[in-house]
């Protein structure tokens, strides 16, 4: 609207006859029109309150951010959608209030879950009105992924890092102790029966804290140098009957039970067998660390028409809800013994093989962790081309017989 138009007409309502009042009132109504349109055509939100904090315009990009129709937030408090804030001491310029309101990030769960950047600029209305304020919000959630993708990147950085030095400072005399332990077994044949049994112990308790260590070298190495899967078809089946072989003997020390739920058949599947066989060694180990002795481990399996699932489920201790979300960080652990890599792990080679990782945990009822690994049918027709219309066909055909 043109600086000083409304104050002109005003200065002139008693010269107009009714014919022009009516033409100037249209064109008020036009202009007025084109301002809503303009600010309802923003992507930031735009509240204006009054001098007690009721909201008497809002945008329609404000309504979507906050979740409440426009009519009916008309004349309510503006406190009603954003807590916490004391808006009487906005709305009435004070300062240090305005200063720390200034900017500020919210975080929202309705009508969707998302970042806000909001802020307030008190501003004086119309005398009959006295004084007020606007508050502009901007959604920044994918600013915060985008912050979260580089923070996450840095870590990974970090953990690399760590992982060369570990490798290089420890491994070489891992090595190296392990042969040595290799040739104290061979001496230990030719002392006497009775003396042979007691050096083979300790010989086997320090050959036992030896490949932990390496264990823990090689999952380091696993989580920052990952390797594209080199697929095949197999039986998922004969897989998980391999690691399960492997990890007899810490199976039974702990007296765990395993119980195999498997439907005959299971679809074969593409998949690499040495970093699923990774996947599956992880997953029993952190369920039979969880539990108690005489504990059960239940794997099921299953299949749809476009994945296979496989099931963990064990009786353990659970996981509690707050710690659920961040089960995939980098050393998160609550195992003494824990290098809180092994779920990382796990995500990083099913997300690799286009699969799909869930949870469910329930404190002192243990926890269910599932995989599911797509079929080859879907991954083929995920990568099909799309099919040349039969328009095309002829008129090729047409082409060629010119």
């Amino acid at each position: 609207m043109k600086t000083g138009f409304l104050d002109k007409l005003i200065d002139r309502l008693d010269k107009l006859d009714p014919s022009s009042l009516q033409t100037h009132f249209l064109r008020l109504m036009k202009e007025k029109g084109l301002l809503e349109t303009v600010f309802n055509a923003l992507h930031e939100g735009i509240i204006v309150l009054d001098s007690r904090g009721i909201i008497f315009y809002a945008n329609n990009a404000a309504a979507n951010l906050l979740g409440f129709p426009i009519e009916e937030a008309m004349r309510q408090p503006i406190s009603r959608y954003l807590r916490g804030i004391e808006w009487n001491r906005v709305v009435n310029l004070d300062e240090q209030e305005w200063s720390k309101l200034l900017s500020r990030e919210i975080e929202i769960n309705y009508p969707e879950h998302k970042f806000l950047n909001f802020y307030v600029m008190p501003i004086s209305l119309p005398e009959d009105m006295g004084k007020g304020a606007v508050v502009i919000f901007r959604d920044i959630t994918q600013d915060r992924e985008k912050q979260l993708r580089v923070v996450q990147s840095e870590r990974m950085h970090a953990l690399t890092l760590l992982a060369a030095g570990v490798a290089h400072e420890i491994g070489n005399p891992l090595n190296s102790l392990h042969i040595h332990l290799q040739l104290m077994e061979r001496e230990l044949e030719r002392l006497k029966p009775e003396d042979r049994q007691n050096f083979k112990e300790l010989t086997r308790v320090a050959r036992t804290e030896v490949e932990r260590l390496h264990l823990i070298i090689t999952q380091f190495l696993h989580a920052i140098r990952p390797t594209p899967p080199q697929l095949e078809s197999c039986q998922i089946t004969d897989v998980l009957q391999e690691t399960l072989a492997f990890m007899k003997q810490e199976i039974t020390n702990r007296d765990i039970v395993v119980e195999l739920k498997c439907p005959d058949p299971v679809p074969k599947i593409s998949v690499d067998r040495n970093q699923i066989k990774q996947a599956f060694f992880n997953l029993i180990k952190n369920a039979i660390q969880a539990m108690s002795k005489e504990g059960l481990l239940t794997i099921s399996m299953f299949s749809n028409d476009r994945a296979v699932g496989i099931s963990f489920q064990d009786t353990g201790v659970g996981i509690p809800p707050e710690d659920v979300s961040r089960l995939f960080e980098p050393y998160r652990t609550t195992k003494l013994q824990g290098s809180g890599l092994g779920l990382m792990i796990v995500q990083r080679i099913v997300h690799d093989h286009r699969g799909e990782i869930e949870i469910h945990s329930q404190p002192n009822r243990g926890t269910t962790v599932t995989l599911l690994l797509p079929l080859d049918q879907r991954r083929m027709r995920l990568l099909k081309a799309p099919r040349k219309s039969r328009t095309s066909r002829r008129q090729r055909k047409k082409e060629e017989s010119t």
